[in-house]
């Protein structure tokens, strides 16, 4: 198994300043200091990826074959989002305004590490959503780790 070139992890909850601007959390700003991508995610969320696993999702994508319908679908709602961006010396992260209006962000926000991408969340979305999804979290780990012991 091949090492994972980024792993993000944690739960940050920074605020947007007056500009739609998000201090990226500093565990993270080397991880992106050559850039990141800024795109749509799932549950109305934001996908921040480094530039190289935007790279591997791309390549992954253009794989899928021109004719499945589902494949075009994603990929159009995937890529017309997406804004690649460059922090600031502070660490600063701008948003653009599609991309605040689609994941309902107005100045609270949480910001999580998801492994090889960091999501941000409306803070008030992202406290029903883990709290919606907590029983379930619960209830699905046998399945998903079904020979590791806790």
């Amino acid at each position: 198994m091949g090492a994972i070139p980024h792993l993000f992890l944690g739960t940050y909850t920074p605020k947007l300043d007056d500009k739609g601007r998000l201090i990226l959390p500093s565990k993270f700003r080397g991880q992106f200091s050559s850039g990141l991508v800024m795109t749509r995610g799932q549950e109305r969320c934001l996908f921040l990826l480094p530039m190289e696993e935007f790279r591997r999702m791309y390549e992954h994508l253009r794989q899928a074959p021109v004719t499945s319908r589902q494949a075009r679908d994603y990929m159009r709602v995937f890529l017309s989002g997406a804004s690649d961006e460059m922090p600031d010396k502070q660490g600063r992260v701008s948003i653009p305004t599609p991309l605040r209006t689609y994941a309902g962000l107005d100045r609270e926000v949480a910001v999580i590490g998801a492994g090889s991408r960091v999501e941000i969340w409306d803070a008030r979305t992202w406290e029903d959503y883990l709290e919606e999804k907590e029983e379930g979290y619960s209830q699905t780990a046998e399945q998903i780790f079904p020979d590791l012991q806790f």
